[in-house]
């Protein structure tokens, strides 16, 4: 994750939760918020949890993460167990969708659940693009891209078929799992864990948090694909059409010269 936005022209900065709870670093001298991929706590407690009450749980450091989130110069990506987090937290699809950004929570907001398979997925997949609010993937709608997916509780899960809606209505899920047709699909193997419409992220209405479970940061080189269509000229030690993320976060207009990352 650090070498993608490094290579978008990023200054990242490896921040730990501990840093955070000690005091020794604040999410308030940041522009940017990126919650990586892993195994947060173990996930004993289930998918991110452990992670976003750490956070939830902890006055000060709430009240910093919603400024943050509140402030309009800044944005976040959350990927994988990241990505749990964000949806824990209420921080996709928002508050004005579903979902609170408090410290106690809300029973309607989207979460992801364990895969229908029952077990940890990984492989290389495919991903389509759509229309979306989401500043990260500006320029990149239409396109079908092979990228890198690795979870075991990756399904999209809505409580509350109206918040269900008005993300789909809204464009809220801009990347959906597809087959070898590049139609997006519920069908197992092409979605690994059998989100509803092929959900495999969630944005916020005003685009500046976005937050998925495949990986782009894995990537984001062409030497990271294991496959890719032979019309593609492209170099096998250059970038690959998912740098144009990490590229798009650093164009936004808002995001001066001295550009930094929390990861």
């Amino acid at each position: 994750m650090s070498a993608a936005f490094h290579s978008a022209g990023f200054e990242p900065w490896d921040v730990t939760m501990s840093d955070l709870l000690n005091q020794k670093a604040s999410v308030a001298e940041f522009r940017g918020i990126a919650f990586v991929g892993g195994f947060s706590y173990a996930d004993v407690l289930d998918s991110a949890k452990g992670w976003a009450a750490s956070i939830r749980f902890n006055l000060p450091l709430i009240q910093q993460f919603q400024d943050f989130y509140n402030r309009p110069d800044t944005f976040s990506l959350g990927v994988c167990n990241g990505c749990q987090l964000m949806a824990l937290l209420g921080w996709v699809p928002g508050p004005d969708i579903g979902g609170s950004l408090g410290a106690g929570g809300d029973m309607s907001q989207p979460r992801f659940t364990h895969n229908e398979s029952g077990r940890f997925e990984c492989r290389f997949i495919s991903v389509t693009i759509g229309d979306s609010p989401s500043i990260m993937l500006k320029g990149m709608e239409g396109s079908s891209l092979g990228i890198w997916s690795a979870h075991g509780e990756g399904k999209a899960f809505f409580p509350d078929e109206n918040v269900f809606s008005d993300v789909v209505n809204s464009n809220l899920a801009p990347l959906r799992y597809c087959d070898d047709a590049n139609n997006v699909t519920e069908v197992y193997p092409f979605n690994p864990n059998g989100s509803p419409l092929g959900i495999a992220a969630l944005c916020s209405p005003n685009g500046r948090h976005l937050a998925l479970m495949p990986h782009p940061e894995r990537s984001f080189m062409m030497w990271q694909y294991p496959w890719y269509p032979k019309e593609w000229q492209v170099e096998k030690g250059g970038p690959s059409p998912w740098l144009r993320m990490f590229q798009n976060a650093r164009e936004w207009d808002q995001i001066d010269d001295l550009c930094r990352c929390l990861f």
